[in-house]
């Protein structure tokens, strides 16, 4: 059974200076730029995903944390990938509601949040987010009710960490996969005047799935209210699916907010029944 350490020493050892140069200009790790201090070994990602394959099943749980506070980006990303595996493990239909993968689950989800600021570049939360604190969402849990888990993402969303705050709402794509838009709207407002350009992508990636997946109606009524207050950016990311001339459209004139610009949470869950019922 491997440990973190020799984890970290084969992965080390495949170290690519050439790829190394690349992926530190792509994740911006210069001074001034998001990912500043970042540090690559120039591993690419299917690299960090054979390791995960080959260890996922039996390595221990408490060697993770080991893993997430490497220096190292890709084997902080291995860290994360495990969790997902194991997460997923215990997440399927069969063991939904055992008591013994609702604790470990519970476990995965604490050691998540514990080291989230560990996850600090968009891929080490895209790659792990939804998979993980997105599906707990929708799962059995012993951590609390739904209101314990809005409290989590609200924490998350209030966070001074832009990495945490990227959690909030890249964990919707899971819960809207699901038919289950809600959380995206929730935190899609909350962010709606986010000042970073990253923020901006992610808001208008989630509410671009909630309308593919969930109703592109809802995505509308969604953008007759806020369009007008979006960044550009968060809106041409949201319209992605439409056609090109509703696109046009909305790129051009955005419409003016109706009356009520925010949805109570039970609005939401009306809409989202109203929506269901009216696609399926």
């Amino acid at each position: 059974m491997m440990t973190a350490q020799d984890i970290i020493h084969y992965m080390e050892s495949q170290r690519n200076e050439q790829q190394r140069t690349i992926l530190m200009r792509f994740f911006k790790t210069g001074p001034g730029e998001y990912g500043f201090g970042d540090e690559f070994l120039g591993l690419k990602v299917p690299q960090t995903r054979e390791v995960v394959r080959s260890v996922a099943s039996d390595f221990p749980l408490e060697e993770v944390p080991r893993l997430l506070d490497s220096r190292w980006h890709e084997v902080r990303l291995c860290g994360l990938l495990i969790l997902v595996a194991k997460f997923e493990k215990l997440a399927t239909k069969r063991l939904e509601n055992n008591a013994e993968a609702i604790a470990t689950r519970d476990d995965i989800v604490t050691m998540y949040l514990q080291h989230a600021e560990r996850a600090n570049n968009w891929d080490l939360v895209d790659l792990s987010v939804h998979k993980i604190l997105g599906h707990w969402l929708l799962l059995p849990t012993n951590l609390g009710d739904r209101s314990y888990k809005m409290e989590v993402l609200d924490g998350l969303a209030a966070s001074p960490c832009l990495w945490k705050q990227r959690m909030s709402i890249v964990c919707s794509w899971k819960t809207s996969q699901q038919g289950d838009p809600s959380w995206c709207l929730r935190y899609a407002e909350i962010h709606l005047h986010h000042p970073h350009d990253l923020m901006h992508k992610a808001v208008g990636w989630m509410l671009r799935e909630m309308g593919s997946r969930v109703s592109m109606d809802l995505l509308r009524e969604f953008l007759r209210q806020h369009a007008h207050e979006m960044p550009r950016t968060m809106l041409r990311y949201a319209i992605e699916k439409m056609a090109d001339s509703e696109r046009k459209k909305w790129m051009k004139n955005p419409s003016h907010p109706s009356p009520s610009s925010n949805y109570t949470d039970s609005q939401r869950l009306t809409v989202v029944t109203d929506s269901v019922t009216d696609d399926g």
